[in-house]
C-alpha cells in the first residue's frame, strides 16, 4: 500500500512523498525503512532517529520544517489512526469456516450467516446466534443464549444459560458469562443456605472482556455491562453488578453485588469495591483504591478508604511531614510510660497516716 492511499484508508491528510510504499506499522525505534510509526510525547521531537518510512503525528504539533523533511500523517487522534493502521495492514479479513464435524450442536440450534465454529465447541438447545460469529474451539455455549452478528468468542470461554450476549463483542479466551452470584443467608446454626441465582447476565454490544474474567449472572433480574465497555484480564463482575457504556476496568478489578458504575469512568489496576456503591460519571479510581462509599462523577480518587485524589494528596503529604513514624511513637510512649511509673510515688501526696 502507498502512504497516499493509507491516509484516504484513514481519512487524514498525506504530507511528504504519497507514493512511498508502506509495508507494516513499526515500533518507532525498530521501524524498516517500509513502516509507519506513531510518534507522539518525547517521540515527536526524535522523528530523525527512527528509520521509518513514515509517521502518525498530532497534527497541532506539524511544522513547515517538519512536513518538508518528514513524509507524515497528521490527525487530532493520532493513537486511533495508529490503531486503525494495524487494523488495515495486519489484521487479515475475516474468513469463515463453516462448522467444524467435531461441535456439538443442539438439534434447535440458530446461526446466522456466515459462521465459524471450531472443533469440540458445545451450543445448547434454543441458543441464537447471529450472522458472521466465530466460536472457537472449546467453547461452551449454554441453553437459550443470545449472540450477536460479528461475535468472536475465543477458546474455553463458558456462557451459562440464558445469558445475552450483543453484536461485535470479544471475549477473550477462559471468560466465563453467567456464573452464579455471590448470595448466602446464614441460618440459627451458622450454615450458609444458597440463595438461588435465577437473573440472568446481559453484554451490550461492541463489549471486549479480558482472558480469564468472569461476570456473575444476577441473584433476580440482571447484570449488565453496557455498550462499549473495555474489560481487562482477571476482572471480576459480581451479580447486578450494572456497568454504564464505554467505561474501562484494568486487571484484577473486582467489584462486589450490586455496584453501580457510570459512563466513561476508569477503573484502574487492583481496584475494589464494596457493595451496592455507585460510581458517577466519569470518575477515574487510580489503582489498588478501596471504593467504600459512593462517589460523585468527575473526580479523580485514590486510598482506602478512597477520598479524592486532591485529599489522597494532602493527607500523604502530611504523614511524609511527621516527625515520627508509627514505631517511634510507639518506643516514644513506652519511654512516657515508664517515666510516669517512675515519678508517680514522687507525685502522690502524703496521707494523714504518714504526715503522724
Amino acid at each position: 500500500m502507498k502512504l497516499g492511499e493509507l491516509a484516504a484508508a484513514l481519512g487524514v491528510p498525506c504530507l511528504g512523498n504519497a507514493d512511498a510504499p508502506i509495508l507494516g506499522v513499526g515500533e518507532f525505534e525498530t521501524a524498516a525503512a517500509t513502516q509507519i510509526a506513531l510518534a507522539v510525547g518525547a517521540r515527536r521531537e526524535r522523528l530523525a532517529s527512527s528509520r521509518a518510512a513514515a509517521f502518525i503525528v498530532a497534527a497541532d504539533t506539524v511544522t513547515e520544517a517538519d512536513s518538508a523533511r518528514y513524509n507524515l500523517l497528521p490527525t487530532a487522534y493520532p493513537k486511533v489512526a495508529f490503531a486503525r493502521a494495524i487494523q488495515l495492514l495486519h489484521v487479515a479479513p475475516r474468513q469463515p469456516t463453516g462448522i467444524a464435524p467435531e461441535a456439538c450442536l443442539a438439534p434447535d440450534v440458530v446461526i446466522g450467516d456466515a459462521p465459524t465454529i471450531g472443533p469440540r465447541a458445545v451450543i445448547g438447545g434454543g441458543a441464537r446466534l447471529g450472522a458472521r460469529v466465530t466460536i472457537h474451539s472449546g467453547v461452551v455455549i449454554g441453553r437459550d443464549v443470545t449472540i450477536g452478528d460479528d461475535t468472536i468468542i475465543f477458546p474455553n470461554v463458558t456462557i451459562y444459560d440464558g445469558a445475552r450476549i450483543g453484536a461485535r463483542c470479544i471475549l477473550h479466551a477462559g471468560v466465563v458469562i453467567g456464573a452464579d452470584g455471590f448470595g448466602y443467608a446464614r441460618a440459627a446454626d451458622g450454615a450458609h443456605v444458597k440463595i438461588p441465582q435465577v437473573g440472568t447476565v446481559v453484554i451490550e454490544d461492541d463489549v471486549e472482556i479480558g482472558a480469564n474474567s468472569t461476570i456473575d449472572r444476577a441473584t433476580l433480574g440482571e447484570t449488565r455491562i453496557g455498550r462499549g465497555v473495555k474489560i481487562d484480564n482477571l476482572v471480576h463482575i459480581a451479580h447486578n453488578c450494572v456497568i454504564g457504556e464505554e467505561t474501562l476496568l484494568a486487571a484484577l478489578a473486582g467489584l462486589s453485588g450490586g455496584v453501580k458504575v457510570g459512563r466513561r469512568v476508569t477503573i484502574a489496576g487492583q481496584v475494589g469495591a464494596n457493595p451496592q456503591v455507585e460510581i458517577g460519571d466519569g470518575a477515574i479510581i487510580a489503582g489498588k483504591a478501596g471504593v467504600t462509599k459512593s462517589v460523585a462523577g468527575g473526580e479523580t480518587y485514590a486510598g482506602t478508604p478512597i477520598a479524592t485524589l486532591r485529599e489522597w494528596k494532602r493527607e500523604r503529604i502530611h504523614a511524609a511531614r511527621l516527625p515520627y513514624r508509627l514505631p517511634d511513637i510507639e518506643t516514644r510512649l513506652a519511654t512516657v510510660e515508664a517515666t510516669l511509673k517512675a515519678l508517680l510515688p514522687l507525685l502522690t501526696p502524703p496521707t494523714a497516716e504518714s504526715e503522724d
